[in-house]
């Protein structure tokens, strides 16, 4: 049976789904939801505290447990808005890892609406429609016009149905007045966007996940809807929540403790989406961020990888000169598969992210020549980048970074601990591969033998080569001095 897993570490609940794949479409065999409400342990500070990390932590150790019989490379967990947001991210992080037993991928909130794009296209019959998909999370809360399944426009904005309860519900009172400020500071988040929406228009309203399936199966089951959420049935909502005046005195079937804690946030978020973008009536779907990325994950088991598109778009938007990307990225290859063992880097992030660095390790040019790496590393860092999580970026900006000049001692300890390592010794082939292929052709790329220890680097040309080219061998003289700063010790003959 082949099996795949996705685990959504979301700010209010977190989420797995196991599913068995099948001629290219997937079965849910086991989910598993736990209201963690890690949002709700982020500080003024922006800090988590120690009792939402523990709390997650037994969460995920839960979690993992039940991914122990599947294959590391068929699982994939993402995190979203709370640990884009946490200061101490990375001590979380750490303990989060060790506890699931895979790593945990940080998405930024446009990769996070691509994938729930991605879910929902996937769960729903395509009728050539334009759709609106509209996702409020604990922290965030993502929009995507789409057609099929290819997303147009996504927008993440800074609520979330936990962010906004905390803000203006924490002591469990629904009022008129609290709920329409809060309405109020949604509207001001979708306030740039929502012209721009309108006027690119949309046949079809689909909402997903928590808040949006919770909220419908309240107008549902008291009578105010058939099937999904329409603007009239929202009102009767509203005018329920004002009359209990609080969160104790709600009473509404097939609504847990947890979500009722979040729901008046979560109600004027979607309120405010309905007020906003003049929406009458909303689909609701069964499909959201966990299929998304299963679904993605796949694509990238069955070559169908979107990080090698977003590469490709990106060389052509920035007029790459792919020729020369291609030759760095054959000598960096080269280079790499003959130390990957002795260096002890293989695996296949190692490889893909030096073939994506070789690839664009020009793009900053766009900009201008002077310091064009570090214009590269901005780029890659500020981008929007499809199937790249937030440590992918940051890896990738790195190596672009260090491929020439002084090495960045500085930026590398900016990378995960466990990263920096196999960054350092990936950048040192990107900057040797760069340097080989400074002449720009394909007949002056000679076949050069490479040995490396643990800081001894060791090329060899053919003979009588570097002879016959003088700049190749000042540049690699120059380069010996640079790689002494990275703790390496570079020979040449």
């Amino acid at each position: 049976m082949d099996l795949a897993a996705s685990v959504d570490i979301g700010s209010h609940s977190f989420h797995l789904i196991v599913v068995q794949v099948e001629n290219g479409s997937i079965r849910a065999i086991d989910k598993i939801r736990d209201p963690v409400s890690l949002a709700a342990g982020l500080d003024e500070n922006r800090y988590l505290s120690k009792e939402s990390i523990s709390r997650a932590v037994n969460s995920l150790r839960k979690f993992g447990e039940r991914l122990r019989s599947i294959p590391p490379h068929r699982v994939r967990a993402v995190g979203t808005n709370t640990l884009r947001t946490a200061k101490n991210r990375e001590e979380f992080i750490k303990s989060a890892e060790e506890a699931l037993g895979h790593q945990i991928d940080v998405i930024s909130g446009h990769e996070e609406a691509r994938l729930i794009y991605l879910g929902v296209a996937h769960s729903m019959e395509d009728d050539g429609q334009k759709r609106l998909v509209i996702d409020i999370g604990g922290g965030s809360t993502e929009l995507i016009l789409g057609e099929g399944f290819l997303p147009r426009r996504v927008e993440s904005l800074y609520i979330g149905c936990v962010s906004l309860s905390k803000a203006f519900f924490s002591e469990g009172i629904i009022a008129a007045s609290r709920l329409r400020d809060a309405e109020i500071m949604a509207l001001q988040e979708l306030e740039p966007i929502a012209n721009i929406f309108k006027k690119q228009g949309w046949q079809r309203t689909i909402g997903s996940s928590g808040t949006i399936l919770a909220i419908q199966d309240i107008v549902i089951a008291e009578g105010w809807s058939k099937s999904g959420i329409s603007a009239s049935s929202l009102k009767k909502l509203r005018k329920y929540l004002l009359s209990a005046g609080s969160i104790e005195r709600l009473s509404l079937k097939g609504v847990d403790y947890d979500r009722k804690q979040v729901l008046p946030g979560g109600f004027a978020i979607l309120s405010a989406i309905f007020e906003a973008l003049s929406i009458e009536n909303m689909e609701v779907s069964s499909g959201a961020l966990r299929e998304g990325v299963i679904y993605d994950l796949l694509g990238r088991l069955y070559q169908k990888d979107i990080r090698e598109k977003t590469v490709r778009e990106l060389m052509n938007r920035f007029q790459v000169d792919e020729a020369q990307a291609e030759r760095v990225r054959a000598v960096a290859l080269s280079f790499y598969e003959k130390v990957k063992k002795d260096w002890k880097i293989e695996g296949d992030f190692q490889r893909r992210i030096l073939i994506w660095a070789s690839l664009l390790h020009e793009i900053g040019l766009f900009v201008s020549y002077s310091q064009y790496h570090k214009h590269g590393q901005y780029l890659l860092n500020h981008l929007d980048m499809p199937g790249f999580s937030l440590r992918d970026q940051q890896c990738l900006s790195f190596l672009v970074r260090s491929h020439r000049r002084k090495f960045p001692l500085a930026e590398l300890q900016l990378l995960r601990s466990e990263d920096r390592e196999t960054m350092r010794k990936l950048g040192v082939l990107l900057r040797l591969a760069v340097l080989i292929n400074r002449v720009r052709n394909d007949d002056e790329t000679p076949q050069i033998d490479i040995k490396a220890s643990s800081s001894l680097i060791k090329l060899t040309f053919p003979q009588g080569w570097l002879k016959d080219h003088p700049l190749t061998e000042a540049d690699l003289a120059t380069e010996a001095q640079y790689l002494v700063n990275a703790g390496f010790f570079l020979q040449y003959s």
